[in-house]
């Protein structure tokens, strides 16, 4: 008979040689990661720097390398709506928070680089920030309305950020969703107005001052905004 003693070493020793995959803790929830990113924005840029702009460093600060490096997509762009136009680069570039650097010959045309200066945001790479930029991307969209209006389209992902998303409802202070869309909360509420694709309603509270809101269900925008083009399916955002 072998000693159980001699087993139980010998099954260690297997044990400790085997190559063990080590599970890679995963962040915060998309949701989560962009109200963050918004609420960082807010303090870090400039207040007149526009809505264009801001949904730029959303993508940028989510798509960046652990040195700050950045290579977004002109796919990214056009989904922004933002196509070759240069000015959001450019304000960044004003704020310091970013400074676009040359491509490589072949890239050209299908990427922009940039590198990220505040060193604030230096981490290390996570497949799940890539997750919450694409997250951002979506809500960004503003449902099916497919607006070209920037502004409204920066304003749809601050309240998407803040919406508990199993009720549809959303409260805030509306200071803070004014910083993180770079207005002042008088200039708010017409943007929200503009917003009847993606809005059921909303309202601020006069003792508190916080900002209520119900966002319709993703199926009711796509009617609505059917509705208003006269098209047969759900215009792309």
């Amino acid at each position: 008979m072998v000693p159980e003693t001699s087993l139980r070493a010998a099954v260690t020793s297997s044990d400790s040689a085997a190559p063990r995959r080590k599970r890679r803790p995963r962040g915060p929830g998309d949701q989560i990661r962009v109200r963050e990113m918004l609420s960082y924005l807010a303090a870090a840029l400039p207040i007149h720097t526009g809505a264009g702009a801001r949904l730029l460093a959303v993508q940028c600060a989510l798509r960046m390398d652990s040195q700050g490096r950045v290579r977004l997509p002109t796919g990214v762009l056009r989904s922004l709506r933002l196509g070759r136009d240069p000015l959001p680069w450019s304000e960044l570039e004003q704020a310091r928070w970013l400074r676009r650097t040359p491509t490589t010959p072949g890239s050209a045309g299908r990427v922009v680089v940039a590198q990220i200066l505040d060193e604030m945001l230096f981490a290390p790479a996570r497949p799940d920030r890539r997750s919450a930029a694409d997250w951002a991307l979506r809500m960004a969209k503003s449902g099916c309305a497919g607006t070209d209006d920037l502004l409204v389209r920066l304003t749809a992902l601050c309240l998407a950020a803040h919406t508990d998303p199993s009720a549809g409802r959303g409260c805030a202070e509306t200071d803070r969703i004014a910083r993180e869309c770079g207005l002042v909360p008088t200039a708010l509420f017409p943007v929200l107005d503009r917003m009847a694709a993606s809005l059921v309603s909303w309202s601020v509270a006069l003792a508190s001052g916080d900002l209520s809101w119900e966002l319709l269900p993703k199926g009711d925008q796509c009617q609505q905004a059917v509705g208003r083009s006269g098209g047969g399916g759900c215009p792309e955002g």
